[in-house]
């Protein structure tokens, strides 16, 4: 009997899945294990295999398709199998080959728009490469305008507000077009680069259509056939003589925004028209001279003699969506914050003890994971987040651990730390935080928090209060262990202490609640032999 594929859940805040590209169509034999199909999801662009052996039988939409999680994905089963029953009376189907559609004729062919440009498979956008992501940095190419390009070659780095990730292409062909150079921004779903056969592709009309969303009608024909001057013949060009000046339209509008004057360009392209890489060479005066790529500028010398003087420094990807995101959680969520005091020598000598024994070191900060995630297992109602019309209550514990970069921080996830050993929590905390240091963090290593921890006892500091990290319902601060001296059975004794502050979400955790989670976190520190039972 066929088997039904539903499309699946690729993340835990996935509601709905994209088809990035099919890689069997229908009639195809399928192995299992065979790669089917790619999944754009909210986070990620994730690959699907076929668990079983077959012919792919149907399939429920075609690239660029957007399916609910558990809608009809495809159907794999013996060729000529009747699976009208499954497809709600439907025979199997494919949607309509791309040669079809090419196949009509020109004057048919609709007046061109920035959208269907954007889904000719020539094209590649800027991927939602994490959650929170809204625009990429190229942080570098690994290949250059004219290279070939073979499927899986990692084309460009991309730089997130969490992660530098490697961006593979998904096709053969040759690098035609790069949307921005390194250290340029490109918003999610802008252009990045175009892949394809050269000659049979006028990249600059393409370029222009998505860019500029098309504000003059391009007139449309076949892209893949069209020779490179036919779709820029509606853009009013004449020669320089007659005072016009002969440029592309991604040209121009590079032009424009850069402030640049193309009467004072000498175009490389056919008949002497401007095109992009002109304008990318061209070097204003120093005077008129600015850089598309953020740097600091320091206005004024050094001071000396009471100078004043100052330096900017333009917001990083990470920075930007921190001071959105924690800006959001602050003026959104009302916050209070509940202080406590722990005495650590219990934990001192612990730990002590256990770093004799285990195979990774294990810090002061993986004892409060530990004892985080056992008493988010006791006190559920703190284990939330606050849905607006709901308040959802996880029965997993993902704790993430907040790590200083050089941009801002980040939060990679230690998932079901309550089921983790102190030895595995340690080894997993400085695996992340290394990889965290070095922008390698992947997109499941920085989403799904239930509960966050910061700590910066590290750095002397002995009490201080954190926003919550959405979506989390709380955040623990955590300050440095300190001596302090205290009267003890009519005598006095030095012990070690260390201040942690609760901050909560109101709307979804109560006070009584946050002290009754700090109570347990506590009692865990305090005897440490009980989180190992």
């Amino acid at each position: 009997m066929a088997d039904v594929i539903l499309m699946p859940r690729l993340s835990d805040t996935m509601t709905e899945g994209v088809i990035a590209a099919w890689h069997k169509k229908v009639g195809d034999p399928v192995k299992k294990g065979d790669l089917l199909a790619e999944i754009e999801t909210d986070k990620a662009t994730m690959e699907l295999e076929s668990y079983k052996d077959g012919v792919l039988l149907h399939i429920g939409t075609e690239k660029g398709g957007k399916l609910q999680v558990d809608d009809l994905l495809a159907i794999v089963g013996k060729a000529g199998e009747d699976i009208s029953s499954l497809t709600g009376g439907a025979k199997a189907s494919a949607p309509a080959p791309v040669a079809e559609k090419a196949a009509a004729p020109v004057a048919a062919a609709p007046v061109a728009t920035a959208t269907n440009y954007a889904d000719m498979e020539e094209v590649v956008l800027m991927p939602r490469l994490s959650d929170t992501m809204e625009e990429g940095v190229i942080a570098s190419w690994h290949k250059n305008v004219g290279d070939a390009v073979k499927k899986g070659e990692v084309l460009a780095d991309i730089e997130t507000d969490k992660a530098t990730m490697e961006l593979e292409s998904y096709k053969n062909g040759t690098l035609l077009y790069i949307g921005a150079k390194k250290g340029e921004k490109i918003p999610v779903n802008g252009l990045l680069c175009i892949i394809g056969e050269k000659g049979k592709i006028d990249v600059d009309a393409v370029a222009a259509a998505i860019k500029g969303g098309l504000s003059a009608p391009v007139a449309a024909t076949a892209a893949k056939t069209a020779p490179a001057e036919t779709a820029v013949e509606a853009a009013p060009v004449a020669a320089s003589s007659n005072g016009r000046v002969k440029a592309s339209p991604l040209a121009k509008k590079i032009a424009q925004e850069k402030g640049v004057d193309l009467s004072r360009l000498q175009g490389s392209g056919d008949g002497g028209r401007i095109i992009k890489a002109d304008i990318d060479n061209y070097k204003a005066a120093p005077a008129a001279s600015s850089t598309a790529t953020a740097k600091a500028t320091t206005v004024a010398v050094p001071v000396v003699n009471g100078e004043e003087g100052y330096t900017d420094i333009p917001n990083s990807q990470m920075r930007g969506v921190i001071a959105k995101r924690l800006g959001e959680s602050l003026f959104t969520a009302p916050h209070f914050y509940l202080t406590m005091e722990i005495n650590m020598d219990n934990a001192m000598q612990a730990r002590t003890q256990l770093n004799e024994l285990s195979p990774a070191k294990i810090s002061f900060n993986d004892l409060v994971v530990k004892a985080c995630a056992l008493a988010l297992r006791q006190h559920p109602a703190v284990n939330a987040s606050w849905m607006g019309d709901k308040i959802r209550r996880y029965q997993h514990v993902h704790i993430g651990i907040a790590v200083a970069v050089e941009d801002g921080l980040i939060v990679p996830v230690v998932r079901f730390a309550d089921q983790k050993t102190l030895p595995v929590i340690a080894a997993e905390s400085k695996e992340l935080s290394g990889k965290a240091r070095n922008k390698k963090l992947q997109p499941n290593e920085f989403t799904g928090n239930t509960f966050t921890i910061s700590n910066l006892g590290m750095m002397d500091i002995e009490e201080f209060t954190a926003i919550i990290n959405p979506p989390d319902s709380c955040i623990l601060a955590v300050g440095r262990i300190k001596e302090i001296v205290v009267r003890k059975n009519n005598e006095f004794t030095v012990t070690n202490v260390m201040k942690v502050t609760l901050s909560c979400d109101h709307r979804s955790v109560d006070g009584a609640t946050g002290a009754a989670f700090l109570q347990s976190v506590k009692k865990y520190l305090e005897n440490p032999i009980t989180m190992l039972l």
